[in-house]
């Protein structure tokens, strides 16, 4: 790892991010050109940070010729954890995106569930269990005697570990719902994957 960067931000992605992967470039000691995969997370995410993110890193891999490999936040959380662990990020209005994982191979889908539903399914493991991400918290009270691991976002240095380690594959965002904006008339907004 020659070099990383985390810098926590609710706005302003798009104006940042160029900034950030120059930043890290330079202090890395290698040209741009240098550069032949492009990894990036997928989500699940606010809509508007997944869509930037991605078509940022799309951007990117295409004027350098590069390839492309998309993680998982949850899979990104889950790495390097032993036993059951279950990733879970807060997708607010009372939801959390979960996915459960055992030694850090998938056990189930990415969804978005309620609290409730969250809870049911963490306690049904039924035995030593991890959550870690964000919808930690949110969870604490109702699970007592779990390790809880709050984590804001996935570490860069995990996601370039894991984009290594995989095959190129086109980078298309996880979403787990349907986004906040509406168009007038009250119809769905616009839910493309290709950005």
């Amino acid at each position: 790892m020659l070099s990383h960067r985390i810098e926590p931000m609710e706005r302003g992605h798009q104006e940042r991010l160029a900034l950030i992967a120059q930043a890290v470039v330079a202090e890395a000691g290698v040209d741009f050109a240098e550069i032949a995969r492009v990894g990036a997370t997928v989500g699940p995410g606010s809509f508007t940070g997944l869509r930037v993110g991605v078509a940022f890193a799309k951007g990117l891999a295409s004027a350098l010729s590069a390839e492309t490999v998309g993680v998982s936040v949850f899979e990104a959380l889950a790495a390097d954890r032993e036993g059951l662990v279950f990733a879970a990020i807060d997708a607010r209005r009372d939801q959390i995106y979960l996915q459960g994982f055992n030694d850090g191979q998938a056990l189930d889908p990415p969804r978005a569930a309620s609290l409730e539903a969250a809870v049911l399914t963490i306690r049904a493991a039924g035995r030593a269990v991890t959550v870690i991400g964000s919808g930690a918290p949110a969870l604490a009270a109702q699970l007592p005697g779990v390790h809880l691991v709050e984590a804001a976002w996935a570490d860069p240095r995990v996601v370039a570990r894991l984009a290594a380690r995989r095959a190129a594959s086109p980078l298309k965002p996880l979403y787990l719902r349907a986004p906040d904006a509406r168009l007038p008339g009250g119809l769905p907004g616009p839910h493309a994957d290709a950005l």
